[in-house]
Formats: C-alpha cells, structure tokens, sequence
C-alpha cells in the first residue's frame, strides 16, 4: 500500500475515533491538498478510489488534472487559494468547487463565465474571520450583503470556508464558524487541515483540507 494511501486511512481512522467519542452524525469529507505535488504522488490515491483534490492555482490544474479527470469524471476538484477574476474563465472549466469567494465582483464573474460553459460550480464564502489584514475573506460585518448577492445571482452556495490565525487557539474561530454558518442555514462548512482537523471536526466542518499530513512536508 502506498504511503499516502496509509495517510489517509490513518486520518480517516482519527477521525472516526473522534466521532465516536463526540456522537456526531456525518464524517467530513477529506479535500487531499495535491498542490505542488505532481501526478505520480496522486494517482495512488486516485486508484484507491479518494476523489475529493484541492489545487490553489489555476494553471497548475488544468495542466495536471485535464487528462486525469477526462479519465477519471468522477473526481471533484476544489479551488481552495484565492482566485482572480481574470482567471475565472479558466477556473471554472476544470473546478467542481470553489472555496474562496469573498467579493461580489469575483461572485459575479464566476455566475457569467459557469453560464458560458453550462456548469453549476459549488461556492464556499471565504470569511475573515480572524480579521487579519494580511488574509483574503469578506470581513463578518459585510457577509450578510455577500450572502444576499450570491442568492440573487443564482450561485450554487453551499457554505462558509475559514483560515483560522496561525498560532493562535483553532476552536475558538471554529466555533465561532459554525454558528455563523449555521445562522445562514448552510449545510457544508469548509475549515480544518493537518494541523487541527479534529478540532474542526468537533466543530462540524464538513469538508477538510488535508495536505502534508497526507503527501508530505513541500519543498
């Protein structure tokens, strides 16, 4: 069995164990972040039978994963690294998600270019919720009004996606993100990755973000 094949089962198993103790219903999802990893490292995932990646640059995915998923429909790729508007039009051919909406503009961009291509891709709002002036994410104060649009330009949104500040104490921001998407009546919550995907579990995210815990440390 391939090593990153071991990884995941193994996140998998700390994971079950963690729902077991906490009587929680729906186990995440595992996105396996694939970015600066090439092919040879994912495929054995892939034959495994894993099909949720995340890539966080556009060219880097339509060069790595258009031939992979012609073979392979049954793959979702996850845009989870903030995504310019001048990209749009590339992204949303090969994404089956994307995690980092946190502007009207991109919003709006993204719901013209799907409608070009006939495709409904799946949207997490990025929320700031750290409020770190160095991170992309709509502020908490403005996510009422990027909620309200999104609704009324017809996008697919499925839920909230957090970075939480480094270093700093993870539950308290997931906990805080789950109330705020449970507010919105959202059912998918994007938050969590090597570092504190339990306590994201604990906090009922949904779809984690799992890199070197799965490949390997990136140099």
């Amino acid at each position: 069995m391939h090593e990153t094949v071991k990884n995941l089962l193994s996140i998998q198993d700390n994971i079950k164990v963690n729902f077991e103790k906490l009587n929680i219903d729906n186990i995440p999802k595992i996105i396996a972040v694939s970015k600066t990893f090439k092919i040879d490292q994912i495929l054995p995932l892939i034959d495994f039978g894993h099909i949720d990646f995340g890539e966080n640059k556009v060219q880097e995915a339509i060069e790595k994963w258009t031939d992979i998923k012609e073979k392979n429909p049954q793959i979702k790729l996850h845009m989870i690294g903030k995504l310019q508007t001048n990209k749009v039009k590339f992204a949303v051919k090969i994404f089956d998600y994307i995690h980092s909406v946190d502007s009207e503009k991109l919003a709006k961009k993204i719901a013209d270019e799907q409608l070009k291509v006939k495709k409904k891709i799946k949207i997490f709002l990025q929320v700031n919720i750290g409020d770190e002036s160095q991170k992309s994410g709509v502020n908490k104060n403005y996510l009422n009004k990027l909620v309200s649009y999104c609704e009324e330009i017809k996008l697919d949104l499925i839920g909230l996606m957090c970075i939480p500040p480094a270093n700093l104490d993870s539950d308290f921001y997931f906990k805080e993100m789950r109330e705020l998407n449970k507010s919105f009546g959202f059912k998918e919550l994007s938050m969590g990755m090597s570092s504190d995907y339990l306590e994201a579990t604990k906090n009922l995210s949904t779809y984690l973000r799992i890199g070197s815990n799965i490949f390997g440390q990136r140099f």
